[in-house]
């Protein structure tokens, strides 16, 4: 366990290590059991984050053929579908010089264009690779390893997590490409508790995929309501891509990246903040949802009694249910205008952006005026 903290929003919350960091300690470990034909019970490794590592090893077994070794992922307190897995590493001596990676059971094979790793390769990202690498290195070149007269011209690391073909599902590996289990990642080594950067460059990898697919034409959803709702319009699920509260992180990189057209697709009590121009959509970050649907529904004729029931509301439903009461005209095609013409300013103007509003319990509410068009060509049918 590794007994490093750090505060957030009022809370202690523990790192973790990452599967990359568990990899490299199974395959030095694994090494040091074939050059000494002994078993090892912990192992140190260092981290890119520059903190040291001591692994407790599950599952030892050496012979004069192979040797082979766990780790158990420990994810602190975030929130990781990897934590408590074990990871396996078997490490052969080869002929051939250099360090070969191989993927057993429950680890990926990236079969799609866009990533870190060519298709082909087993999903084993550059800097485990990297780190794997290094220890090996730093083993070969101690003492004891220099004394063994035999030592073969290479190594083939073969990494397993058992649980991985199941647990695959739950993770982006299959819209990604990665078929077959899960990756060995991380930059750090260290987990960082619920750290945005990682979900950030999760979400950004979703998106460098279609682009290298070649899609010019996307879907943003927030989340699983955006993703539903775009289903039942029968939109292709090929090109959605969820943003999370990440809308203006996601349309920033989506303009670096040059896509042509992006259908926003969200619940009002989300893609609202967009019209006041709040682009991180966490509750946390900035609300005035009710601020921005009173304003609206002032500009178009709303009588002081209705916007003061408007903002007093106490969700988005409630303050909806009032707005088609009062038959303001066309409100949330209104609305998704305004929505449309924050985010393509955000993106300054080199992306078409349409917008399709709906609610939980309303449905379908409104949309941008060429957000048909653009919903007719990403169907899948």
């Amino acid at each position: 366990m590794l007994n490093k903290t750090i505060e957030k929003n009022g809370k202690t919350l523990r790192y973790g290590y990452t599967t990359g960091s568990c990899a490299t300690a199974a395959t030095k470990a694994a090494l040091l059991m074939f050059l000494n034909q002994q078993k090892w019970e912990t192992i140190e490794i260092s981290t890119p984050k520059g903190w040291t590592l001591d692994l407790v090893l599950h599952d030892q077994t050496f012979s004069e053929n192979e040797a082979s070794c766990s780790v158990i992922k420990d994810s602190g307190d975030d929130p990781d579908v990897t934590n408590g897995v074990k990871v396996f590493s078997k490490i052969t001596p080869s002929d051939q010089a250099g360090i070969e990676f191989a993927a057993g059971i429950g680890v990926g094979t990236v079969t799609s264009v866009g990533l870190s790793i060519p298709p082909g390769e087993p999903a084993i990202n550059p800097t485990p690779r990297e780190m794997i690498t290094r220890e090996i290195k730093t083993v070969l070149a101690s003492e004891a390893a220099r004394q063994i007269t035999d030592l073969p011209k290479g190594w083939r690391v073969e990494l397993s997590i058992p649980q991985g073909v199941e647990l695959a599902k739950r993770t982006f590996n299959p819209k990604l490409g990665i078929k077959g289990g899960l990756s060995i990642i991380g930059t750090s080594g260290i987990v960082e508790p619920m750290s945005e950067d990682a979900l950030k460059a999760s979400l950004k990898l979703e998106l460098s995929v279609l682009h290298a697919k070649g899609f010019k034409e996307i879907i943003f959803v927030p989340g699983n309501y955006g993703k539903d709702f775009s289903e039942e319009l029968g939109l292709s699920e090929e090109v959605l891509v969820k943003t999370s509260n990440y809308i203006g992180f996601m349309l920033d990189e989506a303009e670096r990246m040059g896509f042509d057209k992006i259908l926003l697709i969200g619940h009002l009590g989300k893609l609202v903040k967009l019209a006041g121009g709040i682009f991180n959509t966490h509750s946390s970050v900035a609300d005035g949802r009710m601020e921005i649907l009173t304003a609206h529904a002032g500009l178009l004729g709303a009588t002081q009694k209705t916007m003061e029931k408007i903002m007093t509301s106490k969700t988005t439903d409630e303050a909806t249910d009032l707005i088609l009461s009062k038959n303001l005209p066309d409100y949330f095609d209104h609305l998704a205008e305004v929505i449309k013409k924050k985010v393509t300013d955000r993106v300054y103007g080199t992306i078409e952006m349409e917008v399709v509003l709906f609610s939980k319990i309303h449905g379908f509410l409104g949309q941008s005026k060429d957000a048909e068009e653009l919903r007719k060509r990403l169907c899948t049918h």
